[in-house]
């Protein structure tokens, strides 16, 4: 196998490769751009004109999509897997996973679309350059633009595997992209109806890609994700990346979809979150449930019907989301 297919090993180790380039004996060519970036080409004979973004680690504990990637391009490496579509592979912020820790001073996937420019930083700076390797991966004109950001949740979930696809006004959202994720395993995509500052928003909004954050399960160290079932996403992957994706069924029989009905932001340290610790993503809340409170008698009251809530997080800084609450959606607006 290459060396450069040991990328997660250089990346923990925080070393620099000694050839910055290699080719395969089928010619797949693939080049270390930057610590946790690798470009993979294919031959240009057999090149399908799908260009895949493909991140992890964006947070430093989400392991069980780190192990994936790490065996993708282990597999690319040493020949098993052969690309016909060129590869960008991220691992987003590679001194928090060197620590097993989320972030070391602030969340990386709150400081994209320019917020990272309000911030200072590593963190920030590492998300200024992130979006600088995907702003050159994706400038190839003609050619098909898709992004999967693959995360684990801090919290257990009654629906494991689940994705945000971004917003873009005067976009709609792909009915074939959620065929695609529902093939690879996906059992449920929030639409979201506003920007955001997420990488996949970024790639979403900024880049003209089709992109995606999928969320994996839930948060454990290297080694101890036995529990993840991945399989139908690492055959859909591998699918992408060999050009050989069967028929998609675009019915989304089983796929079900969610909008953003309000989100929860916490504005002061007298905000209180009304729910138990080890409530789950996608936990029913009753209608007319107090779901939180903060200064001047602001109030978080469930008037929706079938209300769901997602990432309920109290400790995150003034001014940032709190959770999110949740309503079914029938995806009438889906192109």
């Amino acid at each position: 196998m290459l060396s450069l297919g040991k990328l997660l090993e250089l990346t923990l180790a925080g070393r620099e490769p000694a050839d910055k380039t290699q080719v395969t004996v089928e010619g797949v060519r693939l080049r270390w751009l930057g610590e946790g970036a690798l470009e993979v080409r294919p031959p240009e004979a057999l090149d399908n004109g799908l260009d895949l973004l493909l991140s992890a680690g964006i947070h430093g504990n989400e392991t069980a999509p780190i192990e994936l990637l790490d065996a993708l391009i282990a597999d690319i490496a040493g020949g098993t897997l052969r690309p016909r579509a060129r590869v960008l592979f991220l691992f987003g912020n590679p001194p928090a996973i060197r620590r097993g820790e989320r972030y070391l001073e602030q969340d990386i996937n709150r400081l994209f679309n320019g917020r990272h420019a309000a911030a200072s930083g590593a963190e920030a700076l590492r998300a200024a350059e992130l979006e600088q390797f995907a702003r050159v991966f994706f400038s190839l004109p003609g050619r098909t633009r898709l992004h999967y950001d693959l995360h684990t949740a801090i919290r257990g979930s009654k629906i494991e595997q689940f994705a945000l696809y971004p917003f873009k006004a005067g976009r709609r959202h792909s009915r074939r992209e959620l065929a695609r994720l529902e093939a690879a395993g996906v059992e449920a995509v929030l639409l979201q109806r506003k920007p955001s500052t997420t990488f996949s928003a970024f790639t979403y909004e900024q880049l003209e890609a089709e992109a995606f954050t999928l969320e994996l399960g839930k948060a454990r160290p290297f080694g101890h994700n036995g529990q993840v079932s991945l399989d139908r996403l690492r055959q859909r992957l591998w699918q992408l990346i060999e050009g050989c994706e069967p028929p998609l069924d675009a019915e989304l029989q089983s796929l079900q979809l969610f909008g953003v009905a309000r989100e929860i932001i916490k504005h002061s340290e007298h905000f209180r979150l009304h729910l138990p610790d080890d409530i789950e993503n996608f936990a029913e809340l009753a209608h007319g449930y107090l779901l939180a409170e903060d200064l001047a008698q602001t109030r978080w009251v469930v008037e929706e019907q079938d209300a769901r809530i997602i990432f309920p997080n109290p400790h995150v800084k003034n001014g940032l989301r709190a959770g999110l609450l949740i309503v079914p959606e029938a995806g009438e607006g889906l192109e």
